[in-house]
């Protein structure tokens, strides 16, 4: 364990379990963006004093005691056929030492629900996914007591009367990417190929802005299909130019050096760790006003907002007068992992050392009042 940095008593310091998923390692190797988020967010918890068991895959590295939930990544392991008999073990083997913790953060959605809401000791799960579906809902409506914590406040709105503590936006380290000129004369898509991402669009908006887009992209096999029949006709296009996968140490120079990072979404998307991985070179982001955007993106101070292709064309040929610097400053105030563990810390304390209830009496009746008020979100 790495010694405290900031001076925590010991009684502030907490005992902590970090629950990610499996399919990829924490950090990841390549696409991972939860995996990512976890990794920050323990190392951060680590550096401020706390005592973090990560559970995750087995190669996974971390400054925490590693409990390792499974040998390899499930989605580069050739022989998991069933992730997600790997999940239950994974939710079996963390309730089973539940007692050894002060708090359970869980990031693996909600399949340890029905375990959970019976453990002694306090959990709270952050949902990183979308929450528009109708299958949801009775889910939801069941666990309606389960602590809740999202990565948004619009990720929240299929489900406004769940059990929210509070919204935690994503941070990164600061020095984890660094401000960049952007002078390589492209535009950037990063991401997953997939109809929600809208990669077809982004190729639209490059080649009518007769600008050279680059795209590093993930295509899972549930996505192969579409990748063939509709991606992979664009990209001989003289000006489109088709990386695939890139991990972490390669983008600062893919992002830092493209003029611009091209997100036209058309999906609630819960939050977008990319727009913060751009902002972090200085790199503005034109997007679609879908789902977290406008809370991440403020329009000319970290990128564009378009409702249109014709609008996103325009705000490509606006790039030349986007103010860099700023755009780095914007993520260094609102983005960064120091910001994100301390929102989670005030979140632990609210759910491991609950306001007390005082009770009067008035005429005989019994009244019971939250001695301090519910803590409000983080946003």
């Amino acid at each position: 364990m790495l010694p405290p940095r900031n001076g925590i008593s010991k009684n502030d310091r907490m005992k902590i379990a970090q629950v990610a998923p499996l399919y990829e390692s924490v950090p990841p190797r390549f696409y991972g963006g939860t995996e990512r988020v976890v990794s920050w967010l323990t190392e951060q918890l680590v550096s401020m004093g706390h005592e973090v068991t990560l559970f995750a895959s087995g190669e996974s590295v971390t400054g925490a005691r590693l409990s390792p939930a499974c040998k390899k990544a499930l989605r580069l392991d050739p022989q998991c056929i069933d992730p997600l008999a790997h999940h239950i073990l994974l939710v079996e083997q963390v309730l089973s030492r539940a007692e050894e913790f002060d708090l359970i953060h869980f990031h693996i959605d909600y399949i340890h629900f029905p375990l959970s809401r019976r453990a002694r000791v306090p959990c709270v799960t952050t949902l990183h996914g979308r929450l528009d579906m109708p299958d949801l809902i009775p889910l939801y409506k069941e666990f309606s007591e389960i602590p809740l914590v999202s990565i948004s406040d619009a990720q929240r709105r299929p489900l406004p009367w769940a059990n929210w503590l509070g919204t935690v936006h994503h941070g990164m380290p600061a020095k984890s990417l660094s401000l960049r000129e952007g002078s390589g004369g492209y535009l950037a898509f990063l991401g997953r190929v997939s109809p929600e991402k809208g990669l077809a669009q982004a190729i639209e908006i490059a080649i009518r802005s007769g600008m050279k887009l680059k795209v590093a992209a993930k295509v899972d096999h549930a996505d192969q299909e579409y990748f063939e029949s509709n991606i992979r006709p664009l990209l001989d296009h003289p000006l489109v130019e088709f990386i695939g996968e890139i991990g972490h140490m390669d983008k600062e120079e893919f992002l830092g050096n493209a003029a611009a990072l091209l997100f036209p979404i058309n999906w609630p998307e819960p939050f977008g760790l990319v727009m913060i991985e751009a902002m972090a070179c200085g790199t503005p982001v034109i997007a679609h006003p879908y789902g977290s955007v406008p809370e991440i993106i403020p329009d000319g101070v970290a990128g564009f907002i378009f409702h249109s292709i014709d609008e996103a064309v325009e705000a490509v040929h606006r790039i030349a007068e986007f103010d860099r610097t700023r755009c780095r400053q914007h993520f260094e105030m609102n983005f960064t992992d120091q910001r994100m563990a301390s929102d989670y810390v005030n979140i632990y304390k609210q759910i491991v050392s609950p306001a007390p209830t005082s009770i009067t009496v008035e005429e005989g009746v019994l009244n019971w009042t939250e001695a301090e008020s519910h803590s409000p979100s983080t946003t």
